[in-house]
C-alpha cells in the first residue's frame, strides 16, 4: 500500500528512510508545540485548546501534504504570522482573538480560491524576488525582537525607546542560559537542537526552583502562581489532550468586529505572508532536494498550495493562526526523506504529541524566547541574496526589513516595501518594469493609508 501511494522506489527510498526523515522533521519543528500556545496566549487565548489546535492543525496540513502532493513537506502554525495575529491584529486593532481568527478564516478561503484558479501561482510569478526574500528577513528580526522582549533582555525605555534588560534577574539569566546553550546544540548540528534547548533550559530552571524554591523565580503578576516551580511528579507529565472548546469554531464570533476595523489589508497581510513564506519554503527545500524541473519549476506545486490553504481554514476552525508550510522540512529531505510518507509520520508524530500537555505547560517564556530569537536567525539567511549594490532592489528590500520590527508590524514592512518598489520603478522611467498585478497591489495599499 505505502508503495502504491507514495512511489517509495521510483522515488528511490525505502519506508525505514521516510519515517526516520519523518521524526527528524519533527524534532527540529516541534517546538511550535510550545511557542505557538504561549504567543497566543497573550492575545487570551485558552494556552491548553491552542496546544490541541497546533498539534492537530499540523497533523492535518502534514498528512495532506503527504497524501494529496506526496512531498515531504511538513506543515504547522506559523512562526510570524502567530506573532502578526497577536500584535498586528489583535493588539494593534484592539480586538478579541475571535476576530484575528476570522481574518485567518477567510484568508484560508482565499488560498483555496486563487489555488483553485492557479492565481496564487501567478501572483508569486509577479513579484519581484527581492521582496520575496526581504519578507522573510523583516519576518526573522521581527520574531528575535519578540524574543528578546519575553526574555526580558530587551526592556522599554522612554529616554531610547529601548534599552537592556537587567540581567540580574533570575529570568533573564535563565532565558541567556538557553540562548547560549541552544545556539551551541544548533551549531553542532545535533538533531532537534531547538526541541532539546527548550525542554534542557526548562529542566534547568526546575532544578533551580526545586533547590531554591518556587519565589527565586517569582509569581506571576496578581497571582500566587510560580513562574518556574519545581518537578512534578511523574504521572502529572502526561494525560489527556487538552480541550478544543475554549477555541474550537470561535472563528464565527468574530466577523462582525472584523468588518469594523478595515478587514482587507488585515486579511491580505495575513494572505501575502503566508503566500511567500510558503512559496519561498517549498522552492528552497525542494531545490535541496533536487524535486525541480529544469524550468526551475515544482511539479504538482498546485496540489501542495492547496494542502497549505486547507490547513489554513482547519487551523482557523480549530482555534490557531495560519498554517504554513515549515523551512525545518528540509532537516527530513537532508535525512533522505523524498515523499509524502515523510510529511504524513511527521503529522502523526504531531497527533501524539497531545497527549504530553501538561509537559508543555510546565515551559516558562524564558525557555521558548531563546528559541525565538534561533529562529529569526534561520530566516535571516535571504537576505545574503538580495544585491544591495543595486539601489532599486536595496532600497525597498531594506524597507520591507526593517520596518517590520520598527513598527512592531509585519503588514507595514510589506507595504512598505511594496510602494516604494511601484513608486521607485515610476520616477525613474521604468513602470514597464513593473507587473499588472503590482500595481493593483499599490493601489489596494494607498487606499488603505487613505482610510486609515
Amino acid at each position: 500500500m505505502l508503495e502504491r501511494v507514495f512511489q517509495l522506489s521510483k522515488n528511490k527510498t525505502d519506508v525505514r528512510t521516510e519515517v526516520l526523515a519523518g521524526l527528524t522533521t519533527f524534532m527540529t519543528m516541534a517546538y511550535i508545540i510550545f511557542v505557538n500556545p504561549d504567543l497566543l496566549s497573550i492575545a487570551g487565548m485558552n494556552f491548553g485548546a491552542v496546544l490541541a489546535a497546533t498539534c492537530i492543525s499540523a497533523a492535518i496540513g502534514s498528512i495532506t501534504m503527504g497524501l494529496m502532493a506526496n512531498y515531504p513537506f511538513a506543515l504547522a502554525p506559523g512562526m510570524g504570522l502567530n506573532a502578526f495575529f497577536v500584535f498586528g491584529v489583535v493588539f494593534r486593532y484592539n480586538v478579541g482573538w475571535e476576530t484575528a481568527l476570522a481574518a485567518v478564516f477567510v484568508s484560508g478561503l482565499i488560498f483555496i480560491l486563487l489555488t483553485v484558479t492557479k492565481a496564487r501561482e501567478a501572483i508569486i510569478n509577479s513579484i519581484p524576488m527581492s521582496l520575496k526574500l526581504a519578507v522573510g528577513t523583516g519576518i526573522g528580526l521581527f520574531i528575535a525582537l519578540i524574543g528578546f522582549k519575553n526574555a526580558g533582555m530587551v526592556v522599554g525605555n522612554d529616554a531610547t525607546l529601548v534599552s537592556m534588560g537587567d540581567f540580574t534577574d533570575p529570568i533573564v539569566l535563565l532565558a541567556a542560559f538557553g540562548l547560549i546553550f541552544t545556539s551551541v546544540l544548533v551549531v553542532r548540528r545535533v538533531r532537534g537542537s531547538l526541541l532539546i534547548g527548550i525542554l534542557g533550559t526548562t529542566l534547568v530552571g526546575m532544578l533551580v526552583a526545586e533547590i531554591m524554591g518556587p519565589q527565586f523565580f517569582g509569581y506571576h503578576a496578581g497571582t500566587e502562581i510560580p513562574v518556574i516551580a519545581g518537578f512534578p511528579g511523574l504521572g502529572g507529565l502526561v494525560a489527556r489532550p487538552p480541550s478544543l472548546s475554549p477555541t474550537f469554531g470561535k472563528f464565527a464570533l468574530g466577523f462582525r468586529e472584523l468588518a469594523t476595523i478595515g478587514f482587507i489589508p488585515v486579511i491580505f497581510s495575513f494572505a501575502f505572508v503566508d503566500v511567500f513564506d510558503t512559496l519561498g519554503t517549498l522552492i528552497g527545500v525542494a531545490s535541496k532536494a533536487r524535486m525541480l524541473d529544469d524550468e526551475g519549476r515544482l511539479p504538482r506545486a498546485n496540489k501542495a498550495l492547496m494542502a497549505d490553504a486547507v490547513a489554513t481554514v482547519a487551523g482557523a476552525a480549530l482555534g490557531t493562526s495560519t498554517v504554513t508550510t515549515y523551512v525545518e522540512s528540509a532537516s527530513g529531505v537532508t535525512e533522505g526523506g523524498r515523499t509524502g510518507l515523510t510529511a504524513v509520520v511527521t503529522g502523526v508524530l504531531f497527533l501524539a504529541a497531545l497527549f504530553i500537555a501538561p509537559l508543555a505547560g510546565l515551559v516558562p517564556a524564558a525557555a521558548t524566547a531563546p528559541i525565538l530569537i534561533i529562529v529569526g536567525i534561520f530566516m535571516m539567511e535571504p537576505v545574503m541574496r538580495i544585491n544591495f549594490a543595486d539601489y532599486m532592489e536595496a532600497i525597498p528590500a531594506f524597507l520591507a526589513i526593517v520596518m517590520m520590527p520598527f513598527t512592531f508590524s509585519i503588514a507595514e514592512g510589506i507595504v512598505w516595501g511594496v510602494l516604494s518598489y511601484v513608486v521607485l520603478k515610476v520616477f525613474t522611467g521604468k513602470h514597464r518594469d513593473v507587473s499588472p498585478t503590482m500595481y493593483i497591489l499599490a493601489v489596494f495599499l494607498v487606499i488603505r493609508f487613505i482610510v486609515h
